[in-house]
């Protein structure tokens, strides 16, 4: 068997690990799937591909490619505005709809249902924006470079891993070491009792949307420049996105992190194994695999 399985998962992994963070901080807060989330990755990598293109007309020497990697100054640049403006995004999306249902108390389906609405919604006005046509970063061609026991890594695929861990050793510091944080995990534990103890239960709220908003972002952009930008981009991860934060267990930042790293080893194991048509029922079988065995996740808390 190819070891080269190994480092496939791992990049895959690192996205899908990304991308179940940002799942598993909303959902511990807000007490919904929002199935809007995966979208949040397309319009990120859309929105730093806007951007970085932008940047690129403007000056050209913001397009040459830095040392061995394929893209120039323009896409970190680009990355940075739009991790905020996809956070302001999904700040909007949670004003214009969510935040109505959350003032009503309504049931946790309407929201279920209103996420998928509002996933259709934004998928439709990328493709209406941008066309299904795939789009990439950059055309440049990279040589896979040899890191020994038969594994191979392009230097962007490494830099990409580096990023993901940076993000979430980022956001688990952030969760641990500063007061938002342990707001924000006070009001996953009791939203009532942690609004009685002074704490500005919207702030909150609206730090989790911010905060996954801007890993889906992450996760987008390094999916884009990987593989390719498409608006179906995030929707083809969702799967795998709550596999990994219900595997990881809700709430634990690390945990979604390593879940992802294991279903992308996974998926890529089976690719080599059966074929490529099985990847999609892998996240499949281990969501229901966690939910039928251990409910709770790796990482997580019993109820």
């Amino acid at each position: 068997m190819n070891p080269q399985f190994l480092m496939d998962g791992l990049i895959a992994g690192a996205i899908i690990g990304l991308g179940a963070v940002g799942v598993t901080l909303t959902y511990s807060i807000l007490r919904f799937a929002n199935f809007a989330h995966g979208e949040l990755l397309s319009w990120g990598a859309y929105l730093a591909l806007g951007v970085s293109s932008a940047l690129g007309v403007l000056g050209a020497g913001m397009t040459t490619p830095l040392g061995p990697f394929s893209f120039g100054w323009s896409l970190p640049i680009a990355a940075l505005l739009a991790i905020a403006l996809t956070g302001l995004l999904a700040l909007a999306v949670d004003a214009a709809l969510f935040s109505s249902f959350r003032r009503r108390g309504s049931a946790i389906i309407i929201m279920v249902m209103a996420s998928f609405g509002a996933s259709l919604a934004l998928r439709s006005l990328l493709e209406f924006l941008f066309t299904s046509k795939p789009a990439y970063f950059s055309q440049a061609l990279q040589i896979a470079m040899k890191l020994g026991l038969g594994l191979r890594a392009t230097p962007d695929q490494l830099a990409m891993l580096a990023v993901a861990l940076i993000s979430v050793v980022t956001v688990h510091l952030v969760m641990t070491r500063t007061d938002i944080g342990r707001a924000m995990r006070a009001v996953s534990e009791n939203p009532g009792l942690a609004g009685i103890a002074g704490i500005d239960v919207r702030r909150v709220i609206r730090t989790a949307w911010f905060l996954g908003a801007a890993l889906a972002c992450i996760a987008g952009i390094m999916s884009g420049l990987i593989i390719q930008i498409r608006p179906y981009l995030g929707h083809d991860l969702l799967l795998p996105l709550f596999a990994a934060a219900i595997l990881g267990g809700i709430g634990s930042v690390p945990g979604a992190m390593i879940a992802g790293l294991l279903i992308g080893l996974a998926e890529a194991f089976t690719v080599q194994l059966i074929g490529a048509e099985w990847r999609a029922a892998v996240s499949f079988a281990i969501l229901i695999a966690v939910l039928l065995v251990r409910p709770r996740g790796l990482f997580g808390k019993a109820a």
